[in-house]
């Protein structure tokens, strides 16, 4: 891994220096782009990444309770009272995008550097914040960190989530030194946080069609991810019959297919599969049963909860036909969520001109809004796709980027 120097007197670094330090980590040669769960090696080398980063600019790091990394840029007398706070995530999906997460981290940097050299004494602490598990790509539940923090997660179910090689999140966090028993609402922490704002990788086309290089967020679409779990009879492929089969892929064939139709039918609606495992996975195996995993999100969370009942009714028709048994479980939902209205204000006061888009894409800012004042701004991706190794941010529009994130901390922290 490279290091971007950085001078304690203020020398501005840059978004696209500090992303090429972070290039070569966590790159996944199977699926393209990078892999970097919560916790792996790669995800580690990140947050180590950071910590150093944060020390060659005098920041004090520390640790919460729940594994949110913070890097604190005080006052002279110390008081972390009623924080301006901004950061983002460094995990990523299983082959996702360079800059999901990791931009808002390095754009945090290069703020904090570009108010020092114009000699910036913010008049209330400045910490930059790291939120673990944001994708939920090892544990299934998106946020997990902020939901940890707000309670919004019940912290015994959160102890107990398991990653694919039966990890629980209790022994993975024992193992980084974090004690289980101390997971869950952190009101000490909560209360240093007197606004967050975070900034990220647009996820759509907005931008592009607008022809704009940052937007202000004004609110998150409600979604939630279940799981549908489909017991049959494995079996073996040669010797059975097409006739005497309980085959519970064939069952998952026709579940995603009557997905995609239930939310075709629903302006504004989105619902995807996009994982799915059969057990036990043998080419000449009958499956005895198949898990997948279904995302749903609509701006009003009433069309969700329709959705999902109506999907669920077609599970349980289409496992029947199969002669399988079906379960739905609710893993994680999050409802529409519009930001502070103050701050998003304030935001688009500083920042004129910038347009103002909403996101199907959830974030911690979602989650960290019902306890404290929240606000994002959106950097143009100028493919349009995420979650993809073909997710992009133009070197100049991650400059631009950190710039007004620079602009909007200066005019909040004064």
């Amino acid at each position: 891994m490279n290091t971007t120097d950085s001078s304690p007197t203020g020398q501005a670094t840059t978004v696209t220096g500090l992303m090429a330090d972070i290039a070569g980590t966590g790159r996944d040669a199977m699926r393209g782009g990078y892999s970097r769960p919560v916790f792996s090696s790669s995800e580690l080398e990140l947050r180590s990444w950071f910590v150093d980063q944060a020390v060659r600019r005098g920041l004090d790091v520390t640790t919460d309770r729940n594994g949110v990394l913070w890097a604190w840029w005080d006052r002279p007398d110390g008081d972390r009272r009623n924080a301006l706070v901004t950061g983002s995530h460094l995990d990523s999906v299983p082959g996702g995008g360079a800059f999901d997460g990791p931009l808002g981290v390095a754009s945090a940097f290069v703020a904090v550097d570009r108010m020092r050299a114009q000699g910036t004494a913010p008049g209330r602490a400045v910490a930059i914040a790291v939120f673990p598990e944001e994708e939920g790509s090892r544990f299934g539940v998106a946020c997990l960190g902020s939901r940890l923090m707000t309670g919004a997660i019940d912290v015994d179910r959160a102890r107990n989530l398991k990653d694919e090689d039966g990890r629980t999140l209790a022994e993975v966090c024992a193992a980084r030194g974090l004690d289980p028993e101390h997971l869950g609402r952190d009101d000490e922490v909560l209360a240093t946080i007197g606004q967050f704002v975070e900034l990220h990788v647009e996820q759509g086309r907005g931008l592009i069609d607008l022809d704009a290089p940052v937007a202000v967020g004004s609110s998150i679409l409600g979604h939630g991810r279940w799981r549908i779990s489909l017991r049959g009879q494995g079996n073996h492929a040669g010797t059975t019959l097409m006739t005497d089969r309980r085959d519970p892929l064939v069952a998952t064939a026709q579940i995603i297919a009557d997905i995609r139709q239930v939310a075709r039918e629903q302006d504004g609606a989105r619902a995807t599969v996009g994982r799915l495992q059969p057990v036990p996975g043998g080419t000449n195996v009958i499956a005895s049963q198949v898990d997948l995993w279904m995302d749903v999100r609509h701006p009003d969370d009433a069309v969700t909860a329709r959705l999902v009942e109506t999907i669920g009714r077609r599970v349980h028709e289409a496992a029947a036909h199969e002669g399988c048994e079906a379960h739905v479980t609710e893993e994680s939902l999050s409802p529409t969520v519009s930001f502070d209205a103050g701050l998003s204000s304030s935001l688009s006061t500083v920042l004129p001109g910038a347009p103002v888009l909403d996101t199907g894409a959830g974030h911690d800012a979602g989650v960290l809004a019902r306890d404290v004042p929240t606000a994002m701004l959106f950097v143009r991706n100028p493919t349009g796709i995420s979650h993809s190794p073909e997710e992009h941010v133009e070197d100049d529009d991650s400059e631009v980027g950190a710039l007004k994130l620079a602009e909007v901390l200066t005019h909040l922290s004064s």
